[in-house]
């Protein structure tokens, strides 16, 4: 086997499962852009020598001695070839040429030939003794094309696919920046690369490096961790899903895969979440986006903490946007909804791009909350007030956003039950904060957003503060003042007060039985007589205390 190779000395095959520093020099060093090997072959015996190999437009012609005798046919360009030293070297072609038997020209049409004209020209200059220069971004073309043409040592020792497959061999081994350049060259030869190992011997060897070096660096927080993403993120979806898979095989944390396919997914898919469909690239049509989406979700670590909530949520956004298979899109919003417990408000935060948008998108939220208390509701946790908080935390923070729309907000205000909080005094600030922030707003959504708010559910302080408060709805103020009213009144009775109500005050409040106030003299009105049954509920309870103290000095005596 003849070869010329121009291989940097220092690319010395190493043991593919040997964690050591020199491995680990090797990767950085290739990462690090030196030149790529190159390696020059050529046939051990040539049976006709070429004078040239012509090229006429789509026309390739051999000059030879002799009148072409063979003429093949690769996709649009027709090549006038000699018999002898094509069918010498390949068992497919002489099986052709031989079925023909045909003393004078033969016709051949090679259709799906891996690598077409580009990659059929190196095979022609091997047959014919030229010299064929071997690189990691034509060696995967060549090595399929000549398995194809069944270019094996049974005819002849140092073969085409003998010659290939060492060549290929010496890159995966050797080369970290070699072996992503194969993966690239196997994108249109992408079946034939999978059948014939290559793709999985290109993420072995990937692993193999990522491994030995997660085992230099292993703590989670070296800031060397994460050194092999961005050639990864170069991967094509099918390329990439077989890296994480050999990846996880090799037992690497699951946290540092998932930042991975994180990395992966801001790289190749954020133009989608970013509203830029229009810069998508031509290839990236919505059905390849559709599948991408969905083989991202099925590539996900399953074990806990290994993504974050947030990558998550922005990955439920594509998936929406694309619209994957549901069950997936369930799938999905489960496991965010399991991280609720755990989670912070800046975890919930996934931005909107539209001009018309709100900053976050708050539907996004809506549907991991629904998803969360559909999973509670039937097995009711403790935790559920942790949720409660977190979506009081995050209503105040959305709250302040002049495009988020009314009917955005109330869905989440009512996306958690009643029981979901303490105390509602936090709920009631984010309300406020969100009416204090788009004044223009009808009165009706400004009823439908307050109308989750209970009297009972709220401090004292708070109660009072939505009575005084001018920017709430008529109707709640209404109905907090009647309630108080009553509860006054039942406190008073309580004491065994003789406190008679004015014959207006009686009207009055039979009217609210009947119907809700929409006057802002009314209000003040009831307001005033909050106040003066306040200063006589006070009263009633000094006389009381007065009247305890002189009951238990009569005991004493």
């Amino acid at each position: 086997m003849q070869y010329r190779c121009a291989i940097p000395a220092e690319h010395v095959k190493p043991t593919m499962g040997r964690r050591s520093l020199d491995t680990v020099n090797l990767i950085r060093s290739s990462i690090s852009g030196r030149k790529s090997n190159r390696c020059v072959i050529f046939p051990a015996n040539v049976s006709m020598v070429a004078e040239a190999l012509e090229r006429r437009n789509k026309d390739w012609i051999v000059r030879t001695k002799f009148e072409s005798d063979l003429i093949i046919q690769v996709g649009d360009s027709t090549f006038y070839l000699h018999k002898l030293p094509m069918v010498s070297r390949s068992i497919y072609l002489n099986k052709l040429v031989f079925d023909r038997r045909s003393n004078g020209k033969t016709d051949v049409q090679l259709d799906n030939l891996p690598g077409g004209t580009k990659t059929f020209e190196s095979v022609v200059k091997f047959c014919y003794g030229w010299k064929v220069e071997l690189t990691a971004a034509n060696i995967a073309p060549l090595y399929c094309a000549a398995h194809f043409l069944e270019m094996t040592d049974d005819l002849e020792q140092g073969n085409l696919i003998s010659k290939t497959e060492a060549f290929l061999s010496f890159l995966i081994l050797t080369s970290w920046k070699d072996t992503f350049q194969i993966f690239k060259s196997c994108e249109p030869v992408s079946s034939w690369a999978k059948e014939l190992g290559i793709v999985k011997r290109c993420s072995e060897a990937i692993a193999l490096n990522v491994q030995a070096n997660n085992v230099e660096n292993s703590v989670p927080e070296d800031r060397h961790h994460n050194w092999w993403f961005e050639d990864a993120s170069a991967l094509r979806i099918d390329h990439f899903m077989e890296v994480i898979q050999s990846i996880k095989s090799k037992g690497v944390r699951s946290e540092l895969v998932g930042s991975c396919i994180a990395h992966w997914t801001a790289k190749r898919l954020s133009q989608i979440t970013f509203g830029l469909q229009n810069l998508t690239p031509k290839h990236m049509t919505h059905q390849l986006q559709r599948v991408t989406t969905e083989c991202l979700i099925k590539l996900l670590p399953v074990e806990e903490n290994s993504v974050s909530c947030n990558f998550l949520l922005h990955l439920l956004k594509v998936a929406l946007m694309v619209k994957i298979n549901s069950e997936l899109l369930n799938m999905l919003e489960r496991r965010i909804s399991f991280m609720l417990e755990q989670c912070r408000v800046p975890d919930l935060l996934v931005k909107n791009y539209g001009d018309d948008d709100s900053v976050y998108d708050v539907g996004i939220v809506v549907r991991v909350v629904e998803s969360y208390v559909s999973f509670v509701s039937s097995k009711p946790t403790p935790k559920l007030f942790v949720v409660g908080r977190l979506v009081d935390g995050y209503l105040k923070l959305v709250a302040r956003d002049e495009n988020l729309c009314a009917k955005c907000f109330q869905s989440l205000v009512e996306a958690l039950p009643k029981d979901a909080r303490f105390c509602d005094d936090n709920l009631y600030g984010a309300i406020d904060m969100y009416l204090k922030a788009h004044p223009s707003l009808t009165e009706e959504e400004r009823v439908g957003v307050c109308r989750t708010l209970e009297s009972h559910r709220l401090s004292q302080e708070a109660r009072e503060h939505v009575m005084k408060n001018n920017r709430m709805p008529l109707k709640i103020v209404t109905r907090f003042i009647q309630l108080e009213q009553v509860n006054m009144t039942r406190s008073m009775t309580a004491f065994g007060s003789k406190y008679q109500r004015t014959k207006t005050s009686i009207l009055r409040l039979s009217k609210l039985g009947r119907r809700w106030m929409n006057s802002q003299k009314e209000i003040k009105i009831m307001k005033k007589e909050v106040d003066k049954m306040k200063v006589q509920l006070n009263e009633l309870q000094m006389c009381k205390l007065k009247l305890e103290k002189q009951v238990k000095r009569r005991c004493l005596h």
